[in-house]
């Protein structure tokens, strides 16, 4: 049988296809050092583990779920966006639950791309956001990022292309992969920018607590709620990668569009999962200061290593990695396969993300200090 011919416009997702490489050298016997995904090593708090075992006992746990997930977990997102972000949110008609993130994206574009739309996307950026445009069989049109504009888009530059097919545009701060920070007067631009045009904008916003001392939601910005969603996640801030649970905001039509989507897709959350999320989004300043406390020590050791590997960094940026240029000569995944090769070092080529990515690096701070500090010994 012939695969779909939009099968054809993707690939494998490069993690999917290099643990493969990573995992045989393992089974040679290699000590591979892993700082190359960003999945937390840490543990959940015991209140959230607490309140999915309970979950687990209720009488409703095994039962079908909402598509719209359990009010008081929708409320509890609120609350949360009105205590750490400042925005008000309707539990009942802005926001949806999602079996993580990642999964919103492709209920977003299939709720507002049509066959031949065009999509901004940026580069670097997470490369979902153009697999999924090129499944929907929508057209990526790549915006340029980079270090002299402090990786924000140059929307200058962008209105010099043709947007007359654009209706959706992806960005992503705190930035993933490099770590940059936009100010609320870069995401009023945006927005303005996003208002001109006709196009929807979407803020995928999984880093803003982590090594962040202002977290900041595109919503909080006045006006973003017409022509704005924004993608949320548990699993860097509370350590629940492996638990799926992400969630979109945005107004009450953008957001029935999407439930169209997702209502035909799964059939809801698990109790369990939604009462732990619950507890996470309820946890108080000391759980955010221990998860910060942890990466610093860590971010520290991972500019030791940088340092001996002689690549540079920017010690302003926030988030989950260290964004880094290789040293001189080196292309990136020529750096990354000699230390993987020759280190049992493997971190991730900054081309992953695209081609602005060439000549960088990332490092994760998903690792033990141990484990840094064995790899800085290595090189």
């Amino acid at each position: 049988m012939k695969v779909a011919n939009r099968l054809h416009s993707v690939e494998e997702y490069y993690f999917s296809k290099k643990l493969k490489e990573v995992n045989a050298l393992k089974a040679a016997g290699k000590p591979i050092i892993n700082l190359g995904i960003g999945s937390p090593d840490l543990q959940p708090s015991s209140q959230v583990v607490a309140a999915l075992t309970a979950g687990l006992l209720d009488a409703n746990a095994h039962k079908y779920q909402s598509y719209q997930g359990l009010p008081e977990f929708r409320q509890a997102i609120a609350d949360f966006y009105k205590a750490h972000y400042n925005v008000s949110i309707n539990p009942d008609a802005e926001v949806l639950p999602l079996m993580g993130s990642k999964e919103g994206i492709m209920h977003i574009s299939m709720a507002f791309l049509n066959e031949g739309d065009s999509v901004l996307i940026p580069n670097p950026g997470y490369p979902t956001y153009a697999a999924v445009t090129k499944l929907v069989q929508a057209n990526p049109i790549t915006y340029n990022l980079d270090q002299s504009n402090n990786w924000l888009p140059n929307l200058e530059k962008i209105e010099t292309l043709d947007l007359s097919k654009v209706k959706l545009m992806w960005i992503s701060y705190p930035h993933m992969p490099t770590g940059a920070k936009a100010s609320k007067t870069d995401l009023k631009k945006l927005i303005d920018f996003a208002k001109k045009h006709d196009i929807l904008l979407v803020n995928d916003n999984p880093y803003s607590f982590i090594l962040n001392n202002n977290p900041l939601s595109i919503l909080n910005v006045e006006g973003a709620k017409d022509v704005c969603l924004e993608l949320n996640s548990l699993s860097k801030t509370f350590n629940m990668a492996g638990w799926r649970v992400g969630m979109v905001l945005g107004s009450p039509d953008h957001i029935n569009a999407i439930l169209k989507v997702k209502s035909n897709m799964d059939s809801g959350m698990f109790y369990g999962i939604q009462k732990g999320a619950i507890a996470a989004l309820n946890s108080q300043q000391d759980w955010f200061d221990s998860l910060n406390k942890v990466y610093t020590t860590r971010r520290k050791l991972v500019w030791q290593l940088a340092d001996k590997l002689n690549c540079t960094y920017d010690k302003e940026a926030s988030g989950l990695f260290v964004w880094a240029k290789a040293p001189e000569g080196y292309k990136s995944e020529t750096f990354i396969d000699t230390l993987l090769h020759d280190k049992s070092l493997f971190i991730t080529p900054g081309t992953v993300f695209g081609t602005q990515g060439e000549g960088y690096v990332r490092f994760s701070l998903c690792a033990t200090e141990e484990q840094i500090e064995e790899a800085i010994a290595r090189v």
